[in-house]
């Protein structure tokens, strides 16, 4: 019998994907084999048997499992492929566990033990009504847009307690483990042995066995991990829930690159089951399908009765009188952090500083340099000392004065979550002062020291994204947002987007009825901007209506489709040539628009410097087409879809 078999590794063939195989074996579509690739042995997943072919074939050397994989994981790969132009060889790999062709040594054997499935979930007459909701939608996909502390968790306890009674299993994603363990806790106190968990800390080993565990299994089970976990080989899948949808971790940035959100509502429609997405902050494109699909579930009320919004104080960052102590930490900021010493009570400071992007603004009137194209902050490049988009390559002088104003207060401010520590460390030397961002390493992790944190150990957290996310600290008493505006400074057309998520959640952090008052002092130079404005309302539907119409003047997502191409050569002139030479086949097909080549936002790296292209259509087909055409080059990477232009 002969096999087209689709190969763990890519090889030149002029286009084909699969190789066929003979074999005595009886093998089904998604059998998981053992074949040789030249003078080595890799793995390879059986796509369907074939006539014989008039070529000779090698022979499958072994069957590794008695299992195939389910059905929806052979469409996923195909479908992932196709939509996203990646090797079929490189997408099977990675619904394949590493090392899938060592001997693991198994743990000794235990009695399994499953749950009798009755947890006793209490739903407030608004969560009843959004479950509901959540039931009746015409599409598979379904999203739960429920404000922080509404309750979306009992949400999707319900849901997956009736796919578990129906002997079904649930896929429930979660951005990473260790940034939500209450909502993980929940899950294992209501179904126990059900549970099976996958996070990045396991070892290649553990990993091996669990993902055998599950393609071996035959009872329901709740699977709980990051963006690799929809690739579980599980069984009857009846329901896939994907808490914090908004969230970028979704998007796989290395290849074979790929949205879980948008692989989790293709498995639903083709496996006519359900998709529950929930956040408290939607991506725009995803609201505003959702909204079309009318496929969105409200959820306003808080769950706690005693939770009470926090007071929130607006601080004007050019108030100069304001600032008279210190430069970074306004007056009234510093007297809450005093009073919050004496009373026992923490202070978390967040800033956001993602790119490390300066911002070019007029001290005196707010004034901040943007593109007139796309209405997104222009780059400082100091080489040049020229104002540039990374998104159209426009440019524009560096201005000696204000356009606005007219004053010579033109600035390019830029600081770290370090400084602030050291300054903090200054103004109150007694305090216990705890910094968590990108410096950290495994010890001194948010993750490794939260019972500290939570148990109140730490007078003062500083840091940065980490800190914004699923913290419940019962003795937060104050927020400090250092620079609430840092964030729209980035070049990208997602900038706004994450701002507004990022101040939603830090706001979040308090008023959570755990004490009786609740403050936030949120500093800014555009204190009337609609991304601060609607962010301290808590009002998503004003900031939805504000960003929709900028996307459509500037036709960005969802409004069109986006690739971004990076390109990366030693040497600046050799980029420059090729990035030039793709740019010219580009810009004369049809039915796109391509911007101007121009550095990438990390222009310069250990691999050399780095020149992108962004290319926009308004279908998806025209550019794939595009991109099809474009000849093939190991120096360039395509960003299909990608949530960022950095």
């Amino acid at each position: 019998m002969f096999y087209e078999v689709i190969p763990t590794k890519i090889f030149n063939a002029k286009g084909a994907e699969t190789l066929t195989y003979t074999s005595g074996l009886n093998l089904s579509p998604g059998h998981i084999v053992e074949i040789p690739f030249g003078k080595r042995s890799i793995p390879g997943i059986v796509y369907k048997k074939v006539k014989k072919p008039d070529f000779k074939t090698r022979e499958i050397t072994r069957l590794l499992y008695e299992q195939p994989l389910p059905p929806h994981i052979l469409k996923s790969i195909f479908w992932l492929s196709s939509y996203y132009l990646s090797p079929l060889p490189q997408v099977a790999n990675l619904f394949l566990p590493v090392g899938i062709l060592k001997n693991r040594r198994k743990p000794k054997s235990q009695t399994q033990k499953t749950n009798q499935l009755t947890p006793k979930i209490a739903l407030n007459p608004a969560q009843k009504q959004a479950l509901e909701a959540t039931k009746s939608v015409s599409t598979a996909t379904c999203l739960l847009h429920g404000i922080t502390g509404s309750g979306k968790t009992n949400i999707y306890l319900e849901r997956a307690l009736e796919c578990l009674r129906e002997g079904k299993s649930v896929i429930l994603l979660v951005p990473e483990i260790s940034l939500t363990p209450q909502l993980v806790g929940i899950f294992e106190a209501a179904f126990g042995q059900n549970i099976t968990l996958i996070h990045s800390r396991q070892t290649e080993a553990t990993r091996h066995l669990i993902w055998e565990k599950i393609l071996q299994s035959e009872t329901p089970q709740v699977i709980i991990g990051p963006r690799s976990a929809l690739l579980s080989p599980v069984k009857n899948l009846g329901l896939i829930i994907i808490d914090e949808a908004h969230e970028s971790s979704y998007f796989q940035e290395n290849p074979p690159r790929y949205s879980a959100l948008r692989l989790a509502s293709f498995i639903a429609n083709s496996e006519k089951i359900s998709c529950l997405t929930g956040t408290a902050t939607p991506l725009i494109a995803d609201y505003y399908l959702a909204k079309h699909n009318n496929s969105v579930v409200s959820l306003t009320e808080k769950a706690k009765s005693t939770a009470t919004p926090p007071e929130i104080h607006l601080i004007d960052l050019k108030d100069q009188p304001e600032f008279s102590k210190n430069r970074y930490f306004s007056n009234s900021l510093l007297s809450a952090i005093s009073r919050n010493l004496e009373n026992h009570h923490q202070t978390l400071i967040f800033h956001n500083r993602r790119g490390s992007s300066s911002l070019t603004i007029c001290e005196s009137c707010g004034w901040q340099s943007l593109c007139p194209t796309c209405f997104l902050p222009l780059t400082l490049h100091t080489d040049s000392y020229r104002l540039i988009c990374h998104t159209c390559g426009y440019q524009a002088k560096v201005p000696l004065s204000c356009p606005d104003c007219h004053r010579p207060d033109i600035v390019h401010k830029g600081f770290g979550t370090k400084l602030l520590e050291s300054e903090l460390k200054k103004l109150f030397p007694d305090a216990k002062i705890a910094r968590f961002d990108a410096d950290n390493d495994r010890h001194t992790s948010l993750d490794h020291l939260y019972s500290e944190v939570k148990s109140g150990n730490f007078d003062i957290i500083i840091g940065t994204q980490t800190i914004a996310k699923g913290l419940d600290l019962p003795l937060l008493a104050t927020v400090g947002i250092a620079q609430a505006d840092s964030g729209l400074a980035l070049p990208d057309f997602a900038s706004e987007e994450r701002t507004f998520h990022l101040l939603t959640q830090v706001i979040g952090r308090v008023g959570r009825g755990h004490l009786s008052t609740a403050e936030v002092f949120l500093q800014t130079y555009q204190p009337e901007h609609p991304v601060i404005t609607s962010a301290i309302n808590g009002d998503y539907l004003a900031f939805y209506n504000y960003l929709i119409k900028n996307r459509k003047k500037s036709a960005l997502p969802p409004f069109s489709y986006l690739a971004r191409l990076n390109l990366t050569y030693k040497t600046e002139s050799i980029v420059l040539k090729h990035i030039n030479n793709y740019y010219n086949i580009l810009k004369n097909l049809p039915h796109i628009s391509v911007s101007v080549p121009m550095p990438a936002f990390h222009e310069q790296g250990t691999k050399g410097y780095t020149w992108q292209l962004v290319i926009k259509s308004t279908s998806r087909n025209h550019l794939l087409s595009a991109l099809k055409s474009l000849p093939p080059n190991p120096h360039f990477s395509i960003y299909i879809d990608p949530p960022s232009l950095l």
